[in-house]
């Protein structure tokens, strides 16, 4: 007996191996890298509008995306509860601002573990000074809001006011994924606000999808 023939692997074969085995392990290593995405999709499409309705707050189907020179940057890569407001009244206009602010503030913080996955972003309207009062209790570290100032010249300010305004949501509280896609909206009247389900729909999508930095 050669030297040679005592390296080859007991039960070696000459044979290629078959290439269904190969295909398998392909497929598999597919499924393994495409299991977030997956679970996007289900979280999406699990709260359905009609039928069965297991959401508190209107899903926006097809999703609208952020104005790419504008807002995306700003609400990129985490969930976005977004709110549009002036500057220069929401000092004093409790009912539909300092309130709302309030209601998110606190919606974030229920959320547990998971909120640092979610940001607040306010869009000063009228790019006015904002109260200093106002910066102090709803700062990015501690209360997780962010201030985004509209931008001054066309068309990136024509194109945010076009995104902002559509279907008449402008005044809404704006859900945003964190591919900046606005995928969900929530009255900010306060005597129909509802914590506990907007809550839900939180938790549930952030259950369900993995999506969503966390940290600051």
């Amino acid at each position: 007996m050669q030297n040679d023939e005592l390296l080859i692997p007991a039960g070696y074969s000459a044979q290629p191996p078959k290439r269904s085995s190969g295909m398998w392990q392909m497929w598999l290593i597919v499924v393994i890298f495409a299991a977030p995405v997956i679970a996007s999709y289900v979280s999406f499409y699990w709260l359905k509008p009609a039928g069965g309705k297991t959401n508190y707050g209107q899903l926006i189907s097809p999703v609208q995306m952020a104005p790419e020179a504008s807002l995306k940057p700003f609400v990129y890569g985490k969930w976005t509860l977004l709110i549009a407001r002036p500057a220069q009244t929401c000092a004093n206009d409790e009912a539909h601002c300092l309130k709302v602010l309030f209601f998110l503030r606190q919606l974030r913080a229920s959320l547990g573990k998971e909120l640092s996955r979610v940001q607040i972003v306010w869009v000063n309207t009228d790019n006015s000074t904002v109260s200093q009062d106002v910066l102090l209790a709803y700062d990015e570290i501690n209360a997780g809001v962010k201030i985004f100032s509209v931008p001054e010249k066309d068309p990136t300010k024509t194109d945010f006011f076009n995104w902002l305004n559509q279907n008449q949501h402008q005044n809404d509280i704006q859900l945003l994924d964190p591919t900046g896609a606005r995928m969900m909206v929530f009255t900010s009247d306060l005597q129909e606000l509802n914590f506990k389900k907007i809550q839900k729909d939180l938790n549930t999508l952030l259950k369900w999808n993995p999506t969503g930095k966390y940290g600051k």
